[in-house]
């Protein structure tokens, strides 16, 4: 399977490109194709969060775990000592870092249900709902930050399945499959889990059709004409 680096130099690539072709086409702003390129390049990362050893679970559980022990200091603040915040927030962020990380990796397995397409829709669309409905971001916006993730986790499962692919004899590696999957029939029940909660994020999305119309305006895509390739004939006559 692909290296850390490639999948995050691969997501970062394909959502660059993506974002500035949106972002020429007037479909967002500056910010929105910011964060665009950071959610695709996060969403590279987020198949391999059912690896033990990998560096985004553990870059994932350290933020986390500081995020936790700022929570729970900020919570207490006006009613600790000194000395008692300093001994929450160490152990708020134990806590996160060890316990909640040795559960979860314990009952979590490289390659299962995290590392499908399913998950990474639901991880998508429920970025997109918590967008729109939670933090009252426009439709597009919403949208694009929730497919931006998606793609980027395309990104990673496409470029596992390339690398089980041995090109020197052109055979199939074991590793063939078990990356871009939809289904196993051995963690049939935890499917079932998904494919519910991702009927239930489709039937709770916003509204698709305005994005997709808006995707499918022409004038877009005209404006995006404009300055694709560098006008030769201007720069020499210049």
């Amino acid at each position: 399977m692909a290296n850390f680096n490639t999948h995050l130099n691969g997501a970062f690539a394909v959502s660059g490109v993506l974002g500035l072709t949106v972002y020429k086409a007037g479909l967002i702003n500056d910010s929105g194709f910011l964060m665009c390129v950071a959610l695709g390049t996060i969403g590279g990362l987020l198949p391999d969060l059912d690896s033990d050893n990998s560096t985004p679970i553990k870059l994932g559980f350290n933020i986390a775990s500081f995020i936790f022990a700022f929570g729970l200091v900020m919570h207490w603040r006006s009613e600790l000592s000194l000395v008692a915040l300093i001994a929450l927030w160490l152990a708020g962020y134990g806590f996160m870092r060890y316990v909640v990380f040795r559960l979860f990796t314990s009952m979590t397995v490289h390659r299962g249900v995290i590392h499908s397409v399913p998950y990474m829709a639901i991880l998508g669309l429920g970025l997109t709902c918590l967008n729109y409905y939670g933090l009252h971001n426009p439709l597009s916006i919403s949208w694009f930050y929730g497919l931006f993730l998606f793609g980027g986790a395309m990104v990673h499962l496409s470029l596992d399945e390339m690398y089980s692919v041995n090109l020197s004899g052109m055979t199939l590696k074991r590793s063939s499959g078990t990356a871009m999957k939809f289904y196993q029939h051995k963690d049939k029940q935890w499917y079932l889990l998904l494919y519910v909660l991702l009927a239930l994020l489709v039937y709770a999305a916003p509204p698709f059709a305005p994005f997709w119309e808006q995707l499918r305006d022409p004038t877009h895509w005209a404006q995006l004409k404009v300055g694709v390739l560098p006008d030769l004939i201007d720069n020499l006559n210049r």
